[in-house]
């Protein structure tokens, strides 16, 4: 008996996960759709750091692949073990990717958009720690890009929302696997019958 069927799933929903991680990473180098703020590279910091493409994006897919081609087990226990420890390192890299999307976003999310403002061009929620985020009144700092903020929140809520998904999936492929390598039943060649 093989659980390489849960893992396969798993695999199958880290897919549109990283697609949607990328796909949000590559918007924020376009806001309100226009491409001359990447030509002049007037992005914020964290764009750069390209944490849905890369660890959120990418990255996801080694464990996405590993999961989903894990084959049917050959009825040996060792062969099952042997499988779910690999599962588990690419699970690992996973962790690493999406936990990296994660942080970068809540990062770029507190020090808010980089913005045309009375100033010039500046990030003026730099030193507020987020609290921009709760008054709304204060986005009109922005001159231009027209609606950054409103831009760069949801972008990075969705990477922020994809990547811990993605976080979680690959911890309980962690979990499954290691009590699936370490503790399986079948290793233990136990018969139950019962006399009556």
């Amino acid at each position: 008996m093989c659980s390489t069927g849960f893992v396969r799933s798993l695999g199958f929903a880290l897919l549109p996960l990283a697609v949607c991680c990328i796909v949000a990473n590559v918007l924020l180098f376009f806001p309100g759709g226009e491409i001359q703020y990447v030509q002049q590279e007037n992005l914020s910091r964290g764009v750069w750091f390209m944490m849905g493409i890369g660890g959120g994006g990418a990255l996801m897919f080694l464990p996405a692949v590993v999961f989903i081609s894990l084959g049917k087990c050959t009825g040996c226990c060792w062969n099952e073990r042997f499988v779910m420890c690999g599962s588990v390192t690419a699970a690992l890299v996973g962790l690493a990717g999406s936990g990296y999307c994660f942080v970068i976003s809540a990062m770029a999310m507190l020090e808010g958009p980089q913005c045309v403002t009375a100033l010039g061009w500046s990030y003026p929620f730099a030193n507020e720690g987020g609290r921009y985020l709760f008054e709304q009144e204060t986005w009109s700092k922005c001159i231009t890009p027209v609606s950054i903020v409103e831009w760069n929140v949801t972008l990075l809520s969705i990477l922020l929302g994809l990547s811990g998904l993605e976080f979680i999936i690959c911890f309980l492929q962690v979990i499954n696997g290691l009590v699936t390598a370490v503790c399986r039943p079948c290793c233990y060649k136990q018969d139950y019958t019962l006399n009556a």
